[in-house]
Formats: C-alpha cells, sequence, structure tokens
C-alpha cells in the first residue's frame, strides 16, 4: 500500500534534509509518484526547488569563506563549516575536456578539491604542502562533480584534510591534502 500524502511528506523532508541537491525527477522516482506531486509535496511543505536550495546554501557558505576570494574557489560553494567540512559543485563544460574524448583534464578535478580543502580551513592563509590523489575513474563532459572536505586531523597550523569527489553518486576522485595555516 502507497504512503499516505501526510508521510510522504515528512520522508521527503528527511530525504532533502540529507540530500538537498536532489532534483524533484529523483525525488519522484525514489517516492514512485509523479514529478507533479513531488512539486505539490514541496509546495505544501514550504520546500524551495533544487536550483533555489542549492543558491541560499552557496550564499551562507560563501559568507564564511576566510582563507580565500569566493571567485578563488574552484566550482560553486554550497556548504561550509569552518575547520570542519565543505561541500562544492562543478560542472565539467567542454572547455575543461580533451577536445577528440570529451574526457575531463585532471587538473580542473584536482583544483575542485584543492580550494575546497583549502576553504575548509578556519584561517586567513593558507597553502597546500602535500596532495596525495586517486582518480577512480574518467569524467565527462556534462557531468557534475560534487566534492566533500572532511578535516580529519589537525596539528598546529597542520591539517589534513580528505576530499572525495562524486558524480551520480559514484566517487570519481579522492584526495588527501596536508595544508598549512600561514598566520
Amino acid at each position: 500500500m502507497p504512503a499516505s500524502p501526510k508521510e510522504r511528506r515528512e520522508r521527503l523532508r528527511a530525504v532533502l534534509g540529507a540530500n538537498p541537491f536532489l532534483s524533484d525527477g529523483r525525488l519522484a522516482r525514489h517516492f514512485g509518484v509523479s514529478v507533479q506531486t513531488i512539486r505539490l509535496d514541496r509546495m505544501a511543505l514550504g520546500i524551495p526547488d533544487q536550483r533555489t536550495r542549492v543558491k541560499e546554501m552557496a550564499e551562507r557558505a560563501y559568507g564564511r569563506l576566510k582563507s580565500m576570494g569566493q571567485a578563488e574557489v574552484v566550482g560553486e560553494l554550497i556548504d561550509l563549516e569552518l575547520g570542519k567540512s565543505a561541500i562544492s559543485a562543478l560542472e565539467i563544460t567542454p572547455e575543461m575536456a580533451f577536445q577528440r574524448t570529451g574526457i575531463a583534464r585532471g587538473h580542473y578535478i584536482f583544483a575542485q578539491a584543492d580550494s575546497l580543502a583549502i576553504a575548509v580551513i578556519d584561517a586567513e592563509n593558507v597553502v597546500t604542502g602535500i596532495a596525495n590523489l586517486k582518480f577512480k575513474r574518467r569524467v565527462r563532459v556534462g557531468e557534475k562533480l560534487i566534492a566533500k572536505a572532511t578535516v580529519i586531523r589537525e596539528k598546529g597550523n597542520k591539517s589534513v584534510v580528505l576530499v572525495e569527489t562524486r558524480s551520480g553518486g559514484e566517487e570519481v576522485f579522492r584526495g588527501k591534502f596536508l595544508v598549512f595555516a600561514l598566520e
């Protein structure tokens, strides 16, 4: 028996609380209902559309950024909790890929991760000292990369930041960065 609208809306609120990046189409498939039903449920709950949710998160995150300017972050900063974690999104465009194959150039994926590892540190001046990288699979034009940085260790002015980048839920890149706060 399908869930009642009230039960579905409670579950919808929980799912979007855990992952605000989900589109109405993905939510409709998840709940086994139409996109219109998801839109009506969101409206009833006062939850904005995906684009608005992401934009609001980005505005809050950029307000907390200390270690670099807003324009220096590679990708769009979505969430930032200084000293703990950060999330950014980057859509691979044709300019970021090899013309012949449409495969993304690795330095764009690295740049997103490196800038996120620096952004998460609660200091004015931060540099990368060491990076241990693993590219897990090819990334193609049109893919949207979601990178999550987590500070896993701090000692003095040194921090170790783990960055995991996913596309469509699949891990495509992983990097461990040793970054230094220069105060």
